[in-house]
Order: structure tokens, then sequence, then C-alpha cells
């Protein structure tokens, strides 16, 4: 229910929320040959050439009321600038909070959602918070997850139907802790239909898998938005972007490992979750 690190190579001291006091990072090569970009019309792949690449909401919570007895998040606000960074970068245009309750955020994401994003190619939501399975908490306490994104399925938005929904969440999803394991050295005929599935279209990235912490280093940020915003900014207009989330799998996956004070909570490791109902190949701009 709280997030928590180290680096499988990259050592760090956690305490039982996921904060962390010092990391030691170890150098990484990857290469990848760009991709170029068609001009023309792909369907396999996401359109792209619309006016703006579209909106990129940034939840950032920190601090919590006493009641809902959850530790201050610290080391959050070096994931929300890294995040922010990002997406500024890649094109989006950027809406950022911080300290949201649950109410505050279902308006937020309602509000967002009755937007015209007829001139956006896609939609991105970054959620920093506490949470647990199915659940992420506002300041105030725990609120389905599927509460603020159902304000963004086909029904609910239509000017995003058919576009790219992008959700990446950095929170706990239960309390479970992964011991880590020792490891040794159908095609379609193109169509065209009136109508598509509601839930079509999105993509889940999650920081962990069902039932498992999630580690965060109080100087370094995350484990996972580390490795994410690291693998946007090396890949993008490069590698499809489930493509670039497996790097981001790896990455968290191999080079981070927890270290504590407290009993048990040292030497844990962490993987991301994917949840994709992406329709499309979908591309970064270079």
């Amino acid at each position: 229910m709280t997030e928590n690190l180290h680096g499988l190579k990259k050592k760090c001291t956690s305490t039982r929320d996921g904060d962390l006091t010092k990391s030691k990072k170890r150098s990484t090569s990857e290469e990848a040959d760009s991709i170029p970009i068609s001009k023309g019309l792909d369907p396999h792949r996401y359109k792209m050439d619309y006016p703006c690449l579209g909106t990129c909401v940034i939840i950032n919570n920190k601090n919590f009321h006493q009641s809902t007895q959850m530790n201050t998040r610290s080391g959050t606000d070096v994931d929300a600038a890294l995040a922010y960074k990002t997406f500024s970068d890649l094109g989006y245009k950027i809406t950022f909070v911080n300290d949201q309750t649950t109410r505050d955020m279902i308006r937020l994401m309602r509000t967002v959602s009755q937007e015209d994003h007829s001139s956006s190619a896609s939609f991105v939501c970054v959620l920093l918070s506490h949470g647990d399975e199915g659940v992420i908490y506002g300041t105030d306490g725990p609120e389905k997850f599927e509460n603020l994104t159902r304000y963004f399925k086909g029904d609910c938005c239509r000017s995003l139907v058919g576009k790219p929904k992008l959700f990446f969440i950095q929170a706990c999803r239960g309390s479970d802790l992964d011991d880590g394991a020792l490891i040794e050295t159908d095609s379609v005929d193109d169509q065209t239909t009136d109508r598509i599935p509601v839930e079509a279209d999105f993509l889940y990235a999650y920081s962990t898998a069902p039932g498992y912490y999630s580690w965060r280093n109080t100087s370094n940020g995350s484990w996972f938005l580390q490795s994410l915003c690291e693998m946007l900014q090396r890949y993008r207009g490069k590698l499809e972007l489930m493509q670039i989330m497996t790097r981001v799998n790896c990455k968290v996956a191999l080079h981070f490992e927890s270290s504590s004070n407290l009993p048990g909570f040292s030497g844990k490791k962490q993987i991301p979750c994917i949840t994709s109902m992406l329709t499309k190949d979908f591309y970064f701009p270079a």
C-alpha cells in the first residue's frame, strides 16, 4: 500500500514505505537503429498528423491526511519533475497538480475528458501516489482506479475514440515483496468498422505486478519513473511503445534491488506490469 528501492548493481537504503536514501548507478549501453516514420497512412500505426500531440495530466500526491495513516512520499517530486520534462519534451501540453483528494482527482479527470481532443493525437496520464490492488490514493483516502479512467472510454470521450490513451501509474498494488530468483548467465485483413469497443486503445503501465510493493528512492525517485523516462528519451521515434515498455521492464527487473534497515525488506525486486488494449503501433515523435 505504499511504494518502495536498490539497483542490482544499484545499492540503496529504504524504509518500510519504500523511501531510499542513497544509490549507486550502474552504467548501461543500449542501441537502436532509427525507424523512419512513414508519411503515408499505415493501417497498423496510429495516425499522428494532428495539430498537437495531446494533453498529459500529471497527478503528484505527496502529503496525505493523517486519517489515512499513509506516509509522506519522499522522492515523488523528483518523479514529477522528470515526468514533466520528459512528456513536455515529447510535445505534450502538461496539466500538473499536487496533493489531490479523491474528489479533486475525479473532478480533474472528468473535466479533461470533456475537453475537445479532436486536434490531439493521444492522451497521457501519469499518476504518482500510494495505492493498493485496484485503487489509487487521493490525499484523503483510496479511490477505485477505474473511477478515474472511465471518463476516457469511447462512450464518454468521443474526441479520443480511436486514439491511444496512455496511463502510467507509480503506486503499490499490494504489500507482497518480490524475493527474486537466480538466473543463468495472427494476421487479419484490413477492414473498416463504424464502431470499436469502448475499452479499446488504452494502455495501463503499472510500476509493479498485482499484489506487490512498488519501490521509491527518496533522492532519485521511483525505479519505474526513472526507467520509463530514460527509455522514452532514448528510444522516442526509434522504437514502438510496447518495445520501449519491454526495455523499461528489463531495466527495473535487472538494475534495481532494495536495501533496507528493516528486517525482511532488503534484496527485494520489482517488475512493472503492462496492460495493453492498443489496437495499433504507437510511436512517440523523434
